[in-house]
């Protein structure tokens, strides 16, 4: 625990739940058990802001029009200053400008976490909300390479991997579930939770499905995410006759259950941070088929937990699944393996070097 009590205002205003919204859950959450004061800065009636204030983590309603919305940094600031934090804690890039403005002329240090792999970008915007940062957590090497590449100084940046709650229980999904989606009961699933966005690189996925039914012809794939990219994903399900093979189940609250019932979990992306749904995968015990893209190395250990193919290579990613699909052996000896590797990334491990670097930039400002 931290020598003293500290004051956090976590800022992700995005809609949705998503990873990053998860980990800024958790991360407040085990900081309040831990004694420190963590106040959620939250866009009012979305699932961050619901679980929060059914945890009793306190709110402060922010719903600003855009990254550079002044009125909401103006109200972000007397929030900060009402709860005369010592951190405030960026957790997206749009609560990067927020918070930027907000914390000027208070005695807050900001900090912000970097979740993706892909380079900054280098407006003048850009450049200016990233250098009011006291410090920098990159959620694998890959983001802090990155962060490094778009000329941040390395001394500022922190690794912390995104954990996961080992501790959950997880109720597997029902078979009325499924079925409700179109999946054949009792044929092999892969199931890939991802937004439908660049990427994550959907359109790999379903090609490489089409890759897998032509030696499992019963295979049955299911996509638990929803995006800009849906109807492009939908075309090509189509294209591919493969209505009744890949299923879109939209964005879900209930991923983790999803997961928890597959024989597969895949991740098609393009680029990304650490792939935190690999992480959920191996802490289910499930083999992973995945692209070895930005910090998804780091997660899995190719022919250990799962299985890494080159990055937009449908044909490879196909014949990774088909693997772990018809040899159950090796899937199991994965999957176990999987589960010895999840606390590696706890988010007790997470939360404790994020406590470190609020103590580092704290200690910085007092000197």
């Amino acid at each position: 625990m931290s020598p003293r009590a500290l004051r956090v205002v976590h800022v992700d205003t995005e809609r949705g739940w998503r990873g990053g919204e998860r980990q800024a859950f958790w991360l407040a959450e085990r900081l309040a058990r831990l004694g420190h004061r963590s106040v959620l800065a939250v866009r009012p009636g979305e699932p961050l802001a619901e679980k929060a204030i059914a945890a009793g983590i306190p709110t402060i309603a922010l719903s600003p029009l855009g990254e550079m919305d002044l009125f909401a940094a103006l109200s972000l600031r007397r929030a900060i200053m009402r709860e005369k934090a010592d951190i405030v804690h960026a957790h997206t890039g749009h609560a990067v400008a927020l918070a930027a403005i907000a914390t000027l002329g208070t005695r807050a240090r900001m900090v912000l976490t970097r979740r993706v792999s892909f380079p900054l970008k280098r407006n003048p915007a850009s450049l200016w909300k990233y250098s009011r940062a006291d410090a920098m957590i990159a959620v694998c090497q890959a983001t802090a390479d990155s962060l490094v590449k778009s000329g941040i100084e390395s001394a500022r940046i922190t690794v912390a991997y995104s954990g996961v709650d080992l501790t959950r229980v997880i109720l597997p999904a029902s078979a009325q579930t499924l079925t409700k989606f179109g999946v054949h009961a009792g044929a092999p699933l892969v199931v890939m939770v991802a937004a439908l966005v660049g990427h994550k690189d959907p359109v790999t996925f379903v090609r490489a499905m089409d890759v897998a039914r032509r030696s499992v012809p019963d295979i049955q794939g299911l996509v638990v995410g929803d995006g800009e990219l849906r109807s492009e994903v939908e075309l090509e399900i189509s294209l591919l006759s493969l209505c009744d093979s890949v299923h879109l189940a939209g964005y879900r609250t209930d991923a983790d259950s999803l997961m928890s019932v597959a024989d597969v979990v895949a991740l098609s992306s393009s680029d990304d941070g650490i792939g935190g749904v690999v992480i959920d995968a191996m802490s289910f015990g499930k083999p992973v088929a995945a692209t070895a893209a930005g910090g998804i190395p780091e997660a899995v250990v190719n022919n250990e937990t799962g299985l890494l193919v080159p990055v937009g290579d449908a044909e490879a990613l196909g014949a990774a699944i088909v693997r772990l699909v018809t040899d159950r052996d090796l899937a199991q000896k994965m999957g176990a393996n999987g589960i010895r590797r999840a606390p590696l990334f706890s988010i007790d491990n997470t939360v404790e070097r994020t406590l470190a670097v609020y103590e580092r930039v704290l200690a910085a400002r007092e000197r």
